[in-house]
């Protein structure tokens, strides 16, 4: 059985990375228990293994007595003292015996000990390994697909890539590369289970800080972001450095920095755009190139009423409505957008409008005087009430006209 045992601990050692200690104790702790209910009950029992050979020793512990009422546990004086000389009454002798006399179910519960505990181990690791993996991004291969769970061997374990945590249009095959963010390590009957996701945010914010240096050393600052996997991504970042340009750092010499990041997702597009704390200069941002002829804020709501122009009603709301979408998310506002109707600018109208304004006339009478042409307020200069009256207005009509005007002068 040493020869078993101390293969059985190598193994472990080597393979595992079980420490031979931790084994020994959970066969030994095994054996010891199993004996006991077999044809050991009754008796205390020592066991030791030898962690160089795998040898293993029993003994029967007694207490030396007198007069022996229990045999499991005790015996007589004289006995103890032909087995070990000097002992005394009281103390613990202890009688080696033959660990073949332990039984076969010792033996099948050692086997189950060393199981269980490589299972416990395995699990244990699985934690220690990537608990402070979580949040980061980790490469492995798929293995296998379940349902629309698609399960990935990342070396030390296995994860799983959920369905609502996949990429809408991204198909894998068995052998296939594949990188994503460890979501988190959930605890299941079964042990931890590491979870996945290419989906999540998270994910193109850590690719962003794998591929920015200036992301990485807090220069610059992702302030907000807003993503819709496998279509479009919108982030607003600024700079702690003034010398620094958040979105030309982003963006990489010759686009090369986000042309990986694009490569990962697949051509998913990615607009990186400057964060402006005022939600106003914000979605004029966001929504380039397509430009509001007319911003609305409603404070109370947190709503934006976005006005623009027929040819750029497409661009601002996007394809499915997704522009308008992301751009809500980033800047935290809900966004209401129409097309914008450019108000009337005859001349007529407006003369009408500023003389009906200026001096609270009747629109009648302010139509009547853009007829005759006086079309604004400075033409009423040197214009009296016979002038008017010669014009066709009545008398009563001309004192009215020029009161009101010499009342707002």
């Amino acid at each position: 059985m040493s020869s078993e045992i101390l293969s059985v601990l190598e193994y472990m050692e080597k393979e595992k990375g079980i420490g031979r200690a931790d084994m020994i104790a959970a066969i030994v702790n095994a054996i010891k228990t199993a004996a006991l209910k077999g044809v050991n009950s009754g008796q205390d029992i020592k066991i030791d293994i030898n962690p160089k050979n795998g040898q293993l020793h029993a003994w029967t512990l007694l207490k030396v007595v007198d007069s022996v009422s229990n045999p499991r546990a005790e015996i007589h004086i004289e006995k103890a003292q032909a087995i070990q000389p000097g002992i005394q009454l009281g103390e613990i002798l202890e009688k080696e015996i033959d660990p073949s006399t332990l039984g076969r179910i010792a033996a099948q519960t050692a086997r189950q000990a060393v199981m269980q505990k490589l299972r416990q181990f395995e699990k244990d690791r699985i934690y220690d390994d990537f608990k402070d993996m979580v949040g980061n991004i980790v490469t492995g291969t798929v293995r296998r697909k379940e349902r629309n769970d698609i399960f990935v061997d990342l070396g030390k374990a296995e994860a799983v890539l959920s369905g609502k945590e996949q990429v809408p249009g991204e198909e894998y095959q068995p052998g296939d590369r594949i990188r994503c963010l460890l979501l988190s390590i959930d605890s299941t009957p079964r042990g931890p289970e590491l979870m996945l996701t290419r989906a999540s945010p998270k994910f193109v914010r850590r690719l962003f800080e794998v591929e920015v240096g200036e992301i990485a050393d807090g220069t610059v600052k992702i302030e907000a972001f807003a993503r819709e996997p496998g279509y479009r991504t919108k982030i607003a970042v600024t700079s702690t450095d003034p010398k620094v340009d958040p979105v030309g750092a982003c963006v990489g010499a010759r686009g090369a920095r986000v042309k990986t990041i694009v490569r990962e997702l697949n051509g998913e597009k990615i607009d990186i755009i400057n964060y402006f704390a005022d939600p106003k200069q914000m979605v004029i941002e966001a929504l380039k190139p397509a430009a509001p002829r007319e911003i609305i804020l409603d404070e109370k709501t947190h709503r934006i009423l976005l006005k623009v122009a027929t040819e750029d009603l497409a661009i601002a709301i996007g394809r499915k409505g997704q522009n308008a979408r992301l751009t809500s998310r980033l800047i935290g506002w809900r966004l209401d957008i129409e097309e914008f109707h450019a108000v009337s600018t005859d001349p007529r109208a407006v003369a009408i409008d500023t003389l009906v304004k200026t001096f609270g006339l009747d629109a009648t009478l302010a139509e009547r005087l853009v007829a005759i042409g006086i079309n604004s307020p400075a033409a009423f200069e040197g214009v009296g009430a016979d002038d008017l009256v010669d014009a066709g207005f009545s008398s009563e009509e001309a004192a009215t006209i020029i009161a009101s005007v010499s009342s707002a002068q």
